[in-house]
């Protein structure tokens, strides 16, 4: 497992997605999969850096945890925070009918994380003590990692 600790703020996005991107590329992972999970990092990490810091008037870094497990076929990135704690899962997700729905009629919000959230195989999120833990996990292909 490579692990990296980025300051928390919009310029490590860019940081944050170079990692990714070779950690993708590594895996065997297509296009199409590295830009589902390179995008659901970036929500995520968006909203650490927004929500957990920035509005809260604080600052921090974020870890970055990356391992290609061969065996159980998969690739983890483990984010870490000590922001405010938030479940990006107990947010208000939208429902089928509120994507039915025109943007002019939509809630704002929410919509970024449904996404991110529906481009991985697996998410957790865990706080323990003070650190926040968000776990996104992608299935190999077949042959690769």
């Amino acid at each position: 497992m490579t692990r990296y600790s980025i300051p928390a703020n919009l310029a490590a996005l860019s940081t944050i997605r170079q990692l990714l991107t070779q950690a993708c590329r590594e895996a065997g992972l297509d296009d199409a999969a590295s830009y589902r999970l390179i995008l659901a990092v970036d929500e995520i990490a968006t909203n650490i850096i927004t929500h957990g810091y920035q509005e809260q008037g604080t600052t921090g870094d974020i870890a970055i945890a990356i391992a290609i497990d061969a065996s159980e076929r998969r690739l983890s990135v483990l984010l870490e925070d000590t922001g405010v704690a938030y479940d990006p899962r107990a947010q208000g997700m939208p429902t089928a009918e509120d994507l039915d729905k025109p943007l002019s009629d939509r809630e704002i919000g929410g919509l970024g994380v449904f996404l991110a959230l529906q481009g991985v195989d697996r998410f957790d999120y865990q706080r323990h003590g003070e650190v926040n833990r968000n776990t996104l996990e992608v299935d190999l292909p077949q042959g690769k990692g």
